[in-house]
């Protein structure tokens, strides 16, 4: 569900900005399934954090490029004192001190600059919405870091418990060996063999429990909270029909591609912008002031005047035409990144369309693995009870089945990164799209309340504080 604007300004934005509400609520001790980690990431993700303030940086662009449009009221109180001696021609000493106390109002409006304040204004704009983006491919980062994440300490916690398995068939094959050895049926070599496979399962063991140790800490570090008892397997999502509809999904909604043209615009419009710069800009400026001479008894006198001023640069030694040349070089760089953006947008749809493909026919075939390995290892097994096999061969058919069971093991966490990282490159992989239960970061609510540069006492303004004071920067 999506914040809606304002029912309370306040109340609204404490968990938009993301520091009071997850300062306040516990969270969960552990994460059941993938929406679980999804969700305490984008609850306590300090890098949305970050890029959700640089968004509130750019809102306060536009509002700098509205009041720009406006007048300046400015109020200036001075108190002079004045103190003069000496001599004159005729050799009289004198001696002057004066004080006077004045006040005074000026106003100052830009009555006309061809329209260049108001081009950086919309291009103010269009950097917003460019952010805007920046800000769901960051979530997307986060998010997807979390689907990595669960599906580490998932691939971490299946491969202990294929190890510890393995070390107990191997164990009992020492066993096994070991008596055999006693009456005769097989020599000390086998004995050694069974041994050396021990050994090894244990240090296999070991580095897999260091393995899932480190996917807990990342898992830890990407979630805000140690994971418990992981539930199993994500459900996957669905995916496009086919790789034409997968790139055509990604040009409406990929973050990075839309970000991009934003910023293509924006540059557009801050070339006009220059452009404009080069012709005049007109003034107007109005005085009323109130003065007072504490020496004299005149009383007080006043005055206004107002001047309506036509300004134009006609030299600045080359800076003006320098400025709107770099304009058009940097709007240039910008349809440059543009191409190569959609470019890389394409590639990365397909090739994690192809890795889609690509896992799902894995994990068949691994299936077809561990189902004729175990046929194979369980068949052998029997067979060297009755003598028809040596040591070496159940050593060697238990060592295939594990490596089937691994390979399977590592499939499914392939599979699964695999199909999130498609959504990922079409822009998909968002709260908003998967319908995690939380609720959703709302980019218009400071907009809302910033776009028009409201006054700091105004009733808008008095919201601001309220807001600023909420994340602690009052």
């Amino acid at each position: 569900m999506r914040m809606k604007f304002p029912a309370s300004v306040f109340k609204a934005f404490v968990f938009a900005g993301g520091v009071a509400a997850t300062a306040l609520v516990p969270l969960k001790a552990a994460a059941d399934n993938l929406s679980d980690a999804m969700i305490g990431a984008y609850r306590t993700s300090g890098l949305l954090e970050q890029n959700r303030a640089l968004l509130r940086a750019a809102d306060e662009d536009v509002a700098l490029g509205i009041a720009r449009l406006r007048p300046v009221i400015e109020w200036t109180t001075s108190a002079t004192h004045s103190y003069s001696r000496g001599t004159s021609q005729f050799g009289n000493f004198n001696e002057f001190t004066d004080n006077d106390i004045r006040t005074q109002l000026q106003l100052t409006q830009l009555v006309y600059d061809g329209g260049e304040t108001r081009l950086r204004k919309e291009a103010a704009q269009e950097l917003v919405l460019a952010t805007r983006q920046r800000l769901i491919s960051i979530e997307q980062q986060v998010l997807f870091a979390a689907v990595q994440a669960y599906v580490g300490v998932l691939q971490g916690q299946e491969n202990v418990s294929l190890r510890r398995n393995n070390l107990r068939l191997l164990q009992e094959e020492l066993k096994a060996a070991q008596d055999r050895f006693e009456v005769g049926e097989v020599t000390r070599t086998d004995v050694a063999l069974a041994e050396s496979r021990v050994a090894a399962a244990r240090a296999n063991l070991t580095d897999s429990e260091g393995t899932l140790r480190t996917a807990r800490a990342t898992y830890l570090q990407v979630v805000g909270h140690a994971p418990g008892s992981i539930a199993g397997q994500p459900r996957l999502p669905s995916r496009s029909a086919s790789l034409e509809q997968a790139q055509s999904i990604a040009l409406r909604n990929q973050p990075d591609l839309l970000a991009q043209q934003f910023s293509v615009k924006a540059s557009d419009l801050l070339v006009q912008a220059t452009t404009k710069a080069l012709g005049p800009s007109v003034n107007f400026t109005a005085r009323a002031g109130v003065g007072e001479n504490l020496n004299e008894s005149t009383g007080t006198s006043s005055d206004f005047t107002a001047t309506l001023s036509l300004n134009q640069q006609l030299y600045t030694g080359g800076l003006n035409a320098a400025t709107r040349r770099r304009a058009i070089a940097s709007a240039d760089a910008e349809r440059g990144t543009l191409i190569n953006v959609q470019r890389s947008v394409q590639q990365a749809v397909s090739a994690a369309y192809f890795n889609v493909e690509t896992a799902r026919a894995t994990l068949i075939s691994s299936a077809e693995r561990v189902r004729a390995s175990k046929v194979a290892f369980d068949g052998i097994r029997e067979e060297a009870t009755l003598g028809a096999r040596t040591t070496l061969d159940v050593l060697q058919a238990e060592q295939e089945y594990l490596d089937a069971q691994t390979g399977q093991v590592n499939a499914r966490a392939d599979q699964a990164l695999a199909a999130y990282q498609l959504l990922r490159a079409q822009g998909l992989l968002t709260a908003e799209h998967l319908g995690l239960p939380v609720e959703i970061y709302d980019p218009t609510l400071y907009y809302n309340l910033v776009k028009d540069a409201p006054a700091q006492h105004s009733k808008r303004g008095k919201d601001l504080d309220r807001v600023l004071k909420a994340l602690g920067r009052n």
